[in-house]
C-alpha cells in the first residue's frame, strides 16, 4: 500500500484538478459575446453530476465484486460515468436555467486537463494497474507488490493530453464548433473500449467489463447527439448525408 504522503499527494492534485478546471472555465467561458452568470451555475452543476455518476458507474461495473468491502465501496469511483453524468446535469441544469447555447466547447478543454491532472495522481497512488506483463518491456511499470504491469494509467494520461492538443487547436481553427466534447465522447468511449482489454477490472463472466458497456454507451451517445447539433446548425429542412432528416 502507498504511504500517506501518496494519498495526500493524490488528494491535492485531485483539488488542483477541480481549481484549475473551474478557473479555466471562468477564463474561457468569459471570452464568449454570450457569457452570463448561470455558466458558474452549470459548472458546478456538471461536477456534481461527474461526482454521482463516477460513483453509480463503479457500483455498476463492479460494485458487485466488493460487496463485503466498505472502503471500497465509498471510495471507488470511475471517470465513464463521471463524464456521462456530468453532461446529464449539465444539460439539465441549463433547462432549468433557461440557457440555450452550447457549452461542449468550453468541457472540451476543462475535462480533458482535469482528468490528466487526476491520472498523475493515479500513477502516484498505484490505483487504476494494468494487467501483468513481462518486466523486460522498458514500458512496464512495477507496482507496490513488484508486478510489472501495463501503464494504464499513464496511457490515459496520454490520450487527455493528446486530445487538449486536439480540443485546443480545433479552437484555434473554430473546427466543429459546438461539438468538440461530443468528439472527447466519442475519442474516450472508443478509447476506453480498447484500453480495457489491457486494464487489470474485474470482467461480467470472463468476457467483458462493466466499463466496456459504459464505454460504448458513451460513444454511441456521443455520436448522437454530434449528428443532432449538427443537424441544428445546418437548419431545419436541410438533409445531412447519411441522416434521415424525418
Amino acid at each position: 500500500m502507498p504511504g500517506r504522503d501518496v494519498f495526500g499527494v493524490y488528494a491535492l492534485l485531485a483539488l488542483a484538478g477541480i481549481g484549475v478546471s473551474a478557473a479555466l472555465w471562468s477564463r474561457l467561458a468569459r471570452r464568449g459575446a454570450h457569457y452570463d452568470s448561470r455558466l458558474t451555475i452549470v459548472y458546478f452543476a456538471g461536477l456534481i453530476g461527474a461526482i454521482l455518476g463516477a460513483k453509480l458507474a463503479f457500483l455498476f461495473a463492479e460494485g458487485w465484486h466488493y460487496r463485503d468491502e466498505w472502503v471500497a465501496l465509498l471510495s471507488g469511483r470511475s471517470i465513464t460515468g463521471g463524464l456521462l453524468g456530468g453532461y446529464v446535469a449539465v444539460e439539465i441544469a441549463k433547462r432549468r436555467l433557461g440557457y440555450a447555447r452550447a457549452t461542449g466547447d468550453v468541457f472540451a478543454i476543462v475535462v480533458p486537463l482535469s482528468l490528466a491532472l487526476g491520472r498523475v495522481g493515479c500513477l502516484l497512488q498505484g490505483c487504476c494497474p494494468g494487467v501483468a506483463c513481462d518486466g523486460a518491456h522498458w514500458w512496464a511499470l512495477v507496482d507496490h507488490a513488484g508486478v510489472a504491469r501495463w501503464p494504464a494509467a499513464a496511457a490515459e494520461l496520454i490520450f487527455n493530453v493528446v486530445f487538449l492538443g486536439w480540443a485546443a487547436w480545433a479552437t484555434r481553427r473554430a473546427w466543429c464548433p459546438g461539438n468538440r466534447f461530443h468528439v472527447y465522447l466519442i475519442a474516450y468511449g472508443l478509447f476506453r473500449f480498447a484500453h480495457e482489454f489491457a486494464r487489470d477490472t474485474v470482467s461480467w463472466g470472463g468476457i467483458v467489463t462493466g466499463y466496456q458497456v459504459i464505454a460504448l454507451g458513451m460513444a454511441a451517445f456521443g455520436a448522437v447527439r454530434f449528428m443532432q447539433r449538427r443537424r441544428e446548425a445546418w437548419g431545419p429542412g436541410v438533409r445531412i448525408p447519411g441522416i434521415d432528416p424525418t
